[in-house]
């Protein structure tokens, strides 16, 4: 049986091992350039009102500057348009740098002195994504920061009414926040913009306090959209690099259709198209660019400040993160017919490729429509000239040389990394007669153009995904014998999270010669998380298959787009990669592994009760661990909970009883704009739940494993420090000891911080087991070294029937079997209460930690999530401490005590798996029946 469990949760560990693997290094390389300064940074504090600076005192406002710059702002009196910098979760304020550096290299190029002055507010590196007590008090200093920065400006006779945000990580969300102010005056900000920051949900909810914040927030910018509409943000996710928050969480929650709220992924932004990872994101120079060109553009001529309309914000916005056309939406160019020539290359051919000569030359390509109207449905073209200007026209000609009319068609020009691209349907051209393509170089630049007529149903092609359970033995593929420039194949049946592929595109071209690379480029018409693959010709390439946000109901599915060379052939095959698959479920998952951990762990301790309630005697722990891996009694019945609230007469039963919403994990799709803050339930996270059962149970084995290996370690290396005991009795306390204890304990956790009163009561119990392993090896080594008389019992023989019962062992002397075997038994007993007690331990870590970070601002933690526990806590801690086996066979208790650790578990799926801080309830709920049973 103990080898049959150590080859099933060896088999999990590598399954689990596969995971996180792909998880934290599945990705591409970090393509991201450095952003540097050419001048010492430096940071300059803004003085705050002194109610201020005494109601926070470890937090601050800065200004940044370099060099010159920095001189002449010494005394604060500033001319720029205001941006304020706001850091994540533990981020410095000095991460400000990348985005002050690069907006001041921009101001040397632009003319009348137009610049920036960036402002960094330091939030003192607090642990604000697992430590939700903060949150508001650091949004009510943002308020403060925001009215301090508009007040350095009252000098000016026009001066800003707003300020820009540009948060990362739950700066982000703090600036969203500051709308839930009752006193916030909206019209402060106008425009936000967000990094990597989880506004869906949070990525681990420790605390009440956090979960509470982030509705709060949900439910502002929801009930309130149409009040808020003057307000414009852009939420922008780091991709598959960033695998602290997954790009999924960082869609805006708002009501459909919102037209100044836009979410993206940084791998669809033009000119960037790199994946950054969580801390990357603040200095990828691509990305900062994009950022710093926006703000250029959305500076107002006459005041000087950042433009207050909506729709000019927003079409910056896309042209800048979405598409890059030409110019900016709502621009036109004067087109002179005068700048026509007189003679066209007229193309008469269907596909077009021309390279320009050393020499500079105007050229046009003119392309007659009324021929090719029925044939075909678009009109292809792509040029390596990346300067953005006019280069395609619609005419209408009168004869066969003039044009009377043009009008520029180069508005929907895309960029893609080594080409311009455009696309027109005929359909929308049906005011004009020819197509006119400019090919001139009169710099002398070379380049090259192609073109081509295109039938869009014939070069798009459907092939079905292989099933997830394929498991890479099935390979769908498809072979592109068309020479077209582009092709579209639809991925089918490829629309959820928890899917992943191996992309294989093979090239081969009959001539070799030199040819425009090729862009692969998957393409999630739901969500802006577009990938791209630059590749040479001919070549063989694989990328990754995978998505960040599952279909939302009537989308259209993914495509796989290849924009290809003529007269060249493709093959395209897709398999299942069971690695990414089990990072995706890993990534969408992760939050539901503590909480099986913790189910696990319980029924162990369940069986360990079961055990001493049949035996008398306590179970190796490896063996309860290994046998609380039980699907069919915990998931089963939560699956029935799940398929019976979708009755209303339940739900009306399930109300009655007050019971909180049925949990799940933060929701897949985006934009999801429920009021009510409750995220709907999806199905597929109760499909996986046995997969899911089976990693949690194997972080509960190997990590009980664990346990034991460092206790065994620690005793040897405590051994010499303690006098060698032979009682079970060892390190236990006496009552009056027990209440002193307790009642100190208790104080310092009201005075300081709970979770330091926790971690010091479960120090105690943690020494309790160390003083058992310490007996358990001097016993064993005694009786090893003892002549054999006294290893005898006194009635002569040693039973191994009598063994069994500790009452046949109340006889025995101390130094006997019976008495090793007791101290086994109740080191078996704590080892499962020590591993069951970590886990509160652990879910409270980031409040301890950050008020002893704080401690020498305020040596009270307040908030403090873990006060309402702590006193539970800290009271069965102690009482745990005298517990032994004895005592529990004697309980009355004991038959009832070894069935509560089923409800609780299954309580524990079906309310945990977002609220990770309610572990530590049911887990308490479980370890104080174990408490009575010492004292009854």
């Amino acid at each position: 049986m103990k080898l049959a469990a150590v080859a099933f949760y060896g088999f999990a560990l590598g399954l689990l091992a596969v995971g996180l693997r792909e998880l934290l290094t599945g990705f591409e390389e970090n393509r991201c350039s450095m952003t540097y300064m050419f001048e010492y940074p430096e940071y300059r504090r803004v003085a705050l009102p002194r109610r201020v600076a005494r109601l926070y005192p470890a937090y601050g406002l800065y200004l940044y500057g370099e060099g010159l710059y920095a001189q002449e702002t010494r005394a604060l009196k500033l001319t720029g348009a205001p941006v304020l910098f706001l850091p994540g979760n533990a981020g410095s304020h000095k991460q400000a740098r990348s985005l002050g550096s690069v907006a001041l290299r921009k101001a040397e190029n632009v003319e009348d002195g137009l610049h920036f002055n960036v402002f960094t507010v330091d939030f003192n590196e607090e642990l604000v994504a697992l430590y939700g007590g903060s949150l508001l008090r650091q949004t009510h200093f943002l308020h403060e920061s925001i009215k301090a920065i508009l007040r350095l400006y009252k000098h000016l006779k026009s001066p800003p009414q707003s300020v820009v945000l540009v948060g990362h990580s739950m700066g982000g969300v703090l600036a969203r926040a500051l709308f839930t102010l009752p006193r916030f005056n909206t019209n402060l900000v106008g425009l936000i913009v967000t990094q990597a920051s989880p506004h869906l949900a949070p990525v681990l909810a420790l605390d009440p306090y956090l979960l509470d914040f982030y509705s709060a927030v949900r439910q502002k910018w929801v009930n309130q959209a149409k009040k808020l509409r003057n307000v414009t943000v852009l939420s922008v996710g780091g991709g598959y690099r960033d695998y602290q928050v997954r790009s999924g969480l960082t869609s805006l929650p708002c009501t459909p259709g919102d037209p100044n709220k836009l979410s993206l992924v940084a791998t669809a932004v033009p000119r960037t198209w790199v994946s950054t990872d969580h801390l990357s994101i603040v200095w990828c120079k691509e990305l900062v660019l994009a950022t710093v060109r926006a703000f250029f553009d959305l500076i107002d001529p006459e005041t000087r400040q950042f433009t207050v309309n909506p729709e000019k914000k927003m079409a910056v916005l896309k042209h800048h993160f979405v598409r890059h056309p030409v110019r900016m939406l709502g621009e036109t160019e004067d087109i002179s017919i005068s700048d026509f020539p007189d003679e066209w290359s007229e193309v008469n051919t269907l596909r077009l490729a021309y390279s320009t000569p050393k020499e500079g030359q105007v050229k046009y390509f003119r392309f007659a429509l009324s021929s090719r109207r029925k044939a075909y449905s678009h009109f292809y073209c792509r040029s390596n000239n990346m300067e953005m200007t006019s280069w395609v026209y619609g005419c209408v000609h009168k004869n066969s040389s003039s044009c009377v009319h043009a009008e520029d068609l180069s508005t929907e020009t895309e960029l893609l990394p080594p080409y311009k691209i455009l696309i027109l349907s005929l359909s929308d051209l049906a005011s004009f007669t020819h197509l006119v393509v400019s090919a001139s170089n009169l710099n002398g630049k070379q380049f090259t153009v192609e073109c081509e007529w295109q039938r869009q149903e014939s070069q798009t092609l459907s092939v079905p995904v292989p099933h997830v359970l394929s498991f890479g033995f099935t390979v769908s593929d498809v072979s592109l014998n068309s020479s077209g420039l582009l092709h579209t194949i639809k991925l089918q049946h490829f629309h959820q999270v928890y899917q992943a592929f191996r992309i294989t595109v093979a090239s081969q071209c009959k001539v070799n010669k030199d040819r425009l690379p090729n862009v692969y480029r998957i393409h999630v018409p739901w969500f802006g998380e577009d990938s791209l693959t630059t590749v040479s010709v001919p070549s063989v390439t694989e990328f990754s298959g995978m998505l960040h946000t599952s279909r939302p109901d009537n989308s259209s599915g993914v495509l796989l787009q290849l924009h290809t060379a003529p007269n060249c052939q493709y093959k395209v095959s897709v398999r299942t990669s069971l690695p990414r698959v089990l990072g995706q479920i890993l990534r969408f998952c992760g939050p539901m592994v503590p909480v099986y951990t913790a189910v696990t762990l319980l029924q162990a301790c369940g069986g360990q009760l079961s055990s001493i309630l049949n035996r008398r005697r306590a179970a190796d722990m490896s063996l309860v661990v290994a046998k609380g891996l039980q699907p069919h009694k915990v998931n089963l019945p939560v699956y029935l909970v799940h398929i019976l609230l979708g009755c209303s007469w339940f739900q009306e039963v399930w109300s009655f009883l007050y019971f909180p919403p049925m949990d799940a994990l933060p929701p897949t799709q985006p934009d999801v704009g429920s009021p009510e803050g409750v995220p709907p339930v999806e199905e597929w996270p109760f499909l996986l739940s046995p997969l899911l059962y089976i990693l949690g149970a194997t972080v509960a084995y190997w990590g009980s494993t664990l346990l034991r290996f460092i206790m065994r370690l620690i005793s040897v290396i405590l051994a010499p420090l303690h006098r060698p005991s032979v009682t079970r009795d060892c390190g236990t306390l006496q009552l009056r000891t027990q209440l002193l204890v307790t009642l100190c304990l208790i104080v310092m956790g009201g005075v300081s911080c709970g979770a330091l009163a926790i971690f010091a009561a479960f120090l105690l119990h943690f020494y309790r087991l160390l003083r058992l392993q310490m007996t358990e090896r001097s016993l064993s080594h005694m009786l090893n070294l003892a002549p054999e008389k006294h290893k005898i019992a006194e009635n002569g023989t040693v039973d191994s029937e009598s063994l069994r019962k500790s009452k046949e062992c109340n006889g025995a002397p101390l130094l006997s079997e019976c008495a090793l075997q007791e101290v086994r038994d109740d080191l078996q007993l704590h080892l499962c209460l020590s591993a069951l007690s970590t886990l509160p331990v652990m879910l409270i870590a980031p409040s301890l930690i950050h008020w002893i970070r704080n401690l020498r601002y305020s040596t009270q933690l307040d908030p403090d999530p873990c006060w309402p526990s702590s006193v539970p806590l800290i009271i069965v801690y102690i009482l745990l401490i005298n517990c032994n086996t004895l005592k529990i066979s004697n309980s009355k208790l004991l038959p009832l005590m070894s069935c509560l650790p089923l409800p609780l578990s299954i309580a524990m799926v079906t309310f945990s798996p977002l609220h990770l801080y309610r572990v530590t309830h049911f887990l308490l709920a479980a370890l104080v029946p174990v408490a009575l049973c010492c004292m009854l």
